[in-house]
C-alpha cells in the first residue's frame, strides 16, 4: 500500500501550487523590498522561478511544467489571475482623488497621445529591417503591427508599485492614471485600424461607437450606483458588508460588459467602476476590504502567473539584436515620450519622469495584442522571442525606476508640486 496517493496529484495539487506561490511570493518580495525594490518585482522573480526555471531544471515546457501548467488562461490559477488584475484596478479606482483627476483630464491625454505615437512610429521603423515578405506591402503592416504592440500599457504593475509606496494619490500617478485609461482606448483604434487591413471584415467606425456606447453605459451605470450607495447608507448604517458585495458584483459587471459586448479592457471596466464608488462615503470602508482581498490571495496570483507563463525562447543572432533594439524603443519611447507630454501639461521635470516610468511596463497586454495579430496574420511566430524579452524586461523595470523616482537622496518620500493648470 502506497503512502502517497497518486492519483489524487492531478486534482488536488492546486493547493500545493497555491501555497508555493503565497511564499515564494512574499520571501522574494521581502527580500526586494530589503535590497530596496518594489515589493512586485520580487512576486514577478517568484513566476520566473516556479515556471521558467523549475521547467527548464527539469527539462519540460511550459504546459508540462508542475506549476506553469496550472497558469493557463483556461486554468483555476489563470482565472484567478485575471480577477486579481481586476481586483487591483477596482482597488486603484476606489483610491483616486476625483477631483484631482479631473485636474490632469486633458493632461493625461496629451501624455496618451504622444505615449502612443512615439512606439507605434519608432516601433514600425526598426521592425520593418527584421520583417521579411515576398508582399510589400505586407512587410510594412507586419512593421506597423509590432508598433501597435508597442503601444501597450500595462499599468497593474506600476498601481501596485504606487501602492506599496503610499504615492497613488500624486498628480504623477493621476495623471499616469488616466492615460493609461485613454492609452487603452487609443490602442483599440490603432489595433482595429491596422487588422482592418488584414481582416476586411473588422469595422472602423463600429469599433469606434462601441468605445463611446461603453462610456455612455458607464455613466448610466455609475449614476445608478451612486444613488443606490447613498440610498444604503442612509437606511443600513449598521451592517456595512452588504456595500462590499454589491460593490464586487458592480466591479465584475462592469468589466465584464466592458470587454465582452463593447470590446474595451475589462481593467477599464473594474477601474471606472472604482473611481464611480469613490464618491460615496463607504470608499474608506471598500477600500480596506478589497486591499485584503487582493494583498492575500489575487495580487501574488497575478504577479506570479505573469513570470509562470513565460517561455524561454530560442532566438538567432538576429532576433537578439533585433530584440535588444526593441526593448531600448520600447522603453526610450514611452519614459521620454509620455515625460515629454507631461513637460508640455505643466508637470515639474521630475514629475514627467515618473510618468514616464509609469507607462512604460507592457506586461501580459503586449502578448495578448500580439496573439491577436498572429490569428489574422499581421504576426509572425519567431517574433513571439523578442516580444517576450521586452515583456519580461518592461515589466520589471518599471517599478524599479518608479521606486527610484518617488524617493528622495535621504529616503524620504519624494513632495510632489501641484500641477500648473491643464
Amino acid at each position: 500500500m502506497d503512502l502517497i496517493n497518486w492519483e489524487n496529484l492531478a486534482e488536488f495539487k492546486y493547493l500545493l501550487v497555491l501555497a508555493a506561490i503565497l511564499l515564494t511570493t512574499k520571501l522574494l518580495g521581502l527580500f526586494s523590498r530589503r535590497i530596496q525594490l518594489p515589493q512586485v518585482v520580487g512576486a514577478l522573480v517568484a513566476g520566473v522561478l516556479l515556471g521558467p526555471v523549475v521547467n527548464a531544471f527539469m527539462g519540460v515546457g511550459t504546459a508540462d511544467g508542475f506549476f506553469s501548467s496550472a497558469a493557463g488562461s483556461d486554468q483555476l490559477f489563470g482565472m484567478l489571475s485575471e480577477l486579481g488584475v481586476i481586483v487591483l484596478m477596482f482597488g486603484a479606482g476606489l483610491e483616486t482623488d476625483i477631483h484631482e483627476m479631473r485636474k490632469c483630464g486633458k493632461a493625461s491625454f496629451i501624455i496618451a497621445l504622444i505615449g502612443v505615437i512615439a512606439p507605434l512610429v519608432l516601433g514600425g521603423f526598426v521592425s520593418y529591417f527584421f520583417i521579411t515578405d515576398s508582399d510589400s506591402q505586407m512587410q510594412i503592416l507586419k512593421s506597423v503591427f509590432i508598433g501597435v504592440v508597442l503601444t501597450a500599457t500595462s499599468v497593474s504593475i506600476t498601481v501596485e508599485t504606487l501602492k506599496e509606496m503610499g504615492k497613488l494619490n500624486t498628480p504623477a500617478s493621476n495623471a499616469i492614471l488616466g492615460a493609461a485609461i485613454i492609452d487603452d482606448i487609443l490602442g483599440i483604434i490603432a489595433l482595429t485600424i491596422i487588422t482592418s487591413f488584414a481582416d476586411k471584415s473588422v469595422n472602423i467606425l463600429f469599433v469606434l461607437l462601441k468605445i463611446v456606447l461603453f462610456f455612455v453605459f458607464a455613466v448610466v451605470l455609475g449614476v445608478g450606483m451612486y444613488m443606490l450607495f447613498k440610498w444604503m447608507n442612509k437606511h443600513t448604517k449598521r451592517d456595512s458588508r452588504r456595500h462590499v458585495i454589491i460593490a464586487f458584483a458592480y466591479c465584475l459587471v462592469t468589466a465584464f460588459v466592458a470587454e465582452v459586448f463593447f470590446g474595451v479592457a475589462d481593467i477599464t471596466g473594474a477601474y471606472i467602476a472604482g473611481l464611480v464608488l469613490s464618491m460615496t462615503n463607504r470608499k474608506r470602508y471598500l477600500e480596506n476590504r478589497f486591499s485584503t482581498l487582493s494583498y492575500m490571495l489575487l495580487s501574488p496570483i497575478f504577479f506570479a502567473c505573469i513570470g509562470l507563463t513565460i517561455e524561454v525562447p530560442s532566438l538567432t543572432t538576429s532576433l537578439m539584436i533585433f530584440a535588444v533594439l526593441l526593448t531600448l524603443v520600447a522603453v526610450a519611447t514611452k519614459f521620454f515620450g509620455c515625460a515629454l507630454g507631461g513637460k508640455i501639461c505643466g508637470y515639474s521635470t521630475k514629475e514627467c519622469f515618473q510618468i514616464g516610468a509609469g507607462m512604460i511596463s507592457r506586461g501580459e497586454v503586449a502578448l495578448i495584442v500580439a496573439k491577436k495579430g498572429e490569428s489574422c496574420g499581421l504576426m509572425d511566430p519567431n517574433l513571439f522571442g523578442p516580444l517576450v524579452i521586452v515583456v519580461v524586461i518592461t515589466t520589471i523595470i518599471a517599478p524599479v525606476i518608479l521606486k527610484i523616482l518617488f524617493k528622495e537622496k535621504n529616503g524620504k518620500a519624494n513632495p510632489t508640486s501641484k500641477l500648473k493648470s491643464a
